[in-house]
This record gives C-alpha cells, structure tokens and sequence, in this order.
C-alpha cells in the first residue's frame, strides 16, 4: 500500500537557494503516486542540524506553488522554524496519526560524512521523524560541479524516487533494535547521470571526518565598536575535503 508522506527540507521553498523540491514532489505524487504533505521551513535553514525553536513562537502561512503556464495548485506549508521543528509540528500538530514515512530534502549538496550529516538540517529533518517512531529518509543531492546543469536534475529526481520506493517496499532491519529508524541518501550530481546506462546504487559507510575552526574573529574597532567580540561564519572547510579529492 503507498504510504502517505510528509516533506520537509532545510532549504525552504522553491527558489535559487531551493532548486529541486518542486520538481521532485511532483515525481512523488505523479510517478509514485503517493499521498505527499509538504511542511518546510519559510527561509534557508541549511547547518542548523536537528535543532527546534523553543522559546519563540512558530508561525505558518499556506503557500501554493505553480508551474509557469499550468494550472495546476498544490497546498503545502510554510513554517518559520527549523527543518526538525517541521517534522515534529507536521506529525503531531497538523497531521497527527496519518504519517507512514517522513522524506527530507532533496538537499542542494550532499550530506556523505559524519560532519555534514550531523549539521544538516535535511538530516536533521528527518532524524526529528525518527525520533517520532514514523520512518525517515534524508535524499541529498551532492553538486559536484560549480554550475549543475538543468538537464541533470529530472535524472536525479527519477534515480532518488526509485532508490526512495524500494527503501520503502524493502525496509530493513537492524542487528538491535528491530527496523531501520532512518535511511541517508545521496545522488551525485555528475554527467553519467544522464546516460542510459545512469548510477550505480550502492550501499556505503558513512565517514567519520571532522572539523576545526567554523567562525572568524571580525575586526570592530574599524566600525568604532571597542570592547564589543564579534565572530562571523568563515569555515576552513579543507580538512572536509581532502580527503574527498585524495580519493576522487
């Protein structure tokens, strides 16, 4: 029986920071067939991890988006809190008790080590549905190249809800604790895509990287703000990558 599935993702609604969502939810309703509410955060929410808004007050908005020249109206919610905020809202709040599966992203880049993982707020989506005993898979589709071409993505999306089928249809069980809790996806977005013969699909180990200095000092006494400590995102980013491109 198809499952009736909640969509989240931290990327927030369709747009240039969001490019895939709008196109893979019409592959889940149309090639798929399934029953899909959407619930996704109301701005950009990437590296915020499995994190939820307890003091402040989340609101929401109804948001209807079209494809240009159709008619076609599709209801989903917009939420001014975090991917996990989302997910838990969505299955207790607004649709309690109608959740089979919780889907999270697609992910605009990829999510394939412990560092990435565990600050995505797609994984972290998806991991608030775990945590709500419904099943969860994150999909995140890694750019590889600086400029993705169009043309790749509706490959991406067929390949993602094939792998998210038969996950679905095939779920495993663990050595512990009975059934898998949550499944982590990626897609490259890479050329052999849109070949005939597309991706191999393959079961991998996560790895276990890390990482150092995330933030930078900024100077303030130049805007005449002494004694006043400020620090702004500046990520050194290559112990992520080295390794990445020692093997690629």
């Amino acid at each position: 029986m198809a499952p009736k599935v909640l969509l989240v993702n931290d990327d927030g609604p369709p747009g240039p920071d969001s490019p895939y969502i709008f196109g893979f939810y019409k592959h889940l309703i149309k090639d798929l067939g399934w029953d899909v509410k959407v619930a996704i955060p109301s701005s950009q929410k990437s590296w915020i991890g499995k994190s939820y808004h307890i003091t402040e007050i989340t609101r929401g908005r109804y948001f209807y988006p079209r494809e240009p020249g159709k008619e076609d109206r599709y209801e989903w919610i917009l939420l001014d809190g975090t991917p996990a905020s989302c997910t838990n809202i969505s299955l207790h709040n607004l649709y309690p008790g109608q959740i089979d599966l919780v889907i999270s992203g697609p992910n605009f880049g990829r999510n394939t080590s412990a560092a990435f993982s565990l600050s995505s707020g797609t994984v972290g989506g998806a991991m608030s549905g775990a945590l709500s005993r419904t099943r969860a898979i994150a999909i995140s589709y890694g750019n590889v190249h600086h400029f993705t071409p169009t043309e790749w993505i509706e490959p991406a999306h067929l390949l993602a809800t094939r792998i998210i089928k038969h996950l679905w249809e095939n779920w495993g069980r663990d050595t512990q604790n009975g059934k898998v809790d949550l499944y982590t996806v990626n897609i490259p977005m890479i050329p052999q895509l849109a070949t005939p013969d597309g991706l191999q699909t393959c079961w991998a180990y996560m790895w276990r990287n890390s990482y150092g200095q995330l933030f930078k000092a900024l100077d303030e006494e130049s805007q005449g703000m002494t004694g006043v400590l400020s620090f702004g995102w500046g990520p050194d980013i290559r112990p992520l990558f080295f390794f990445f491109f020692f093997i690629a």
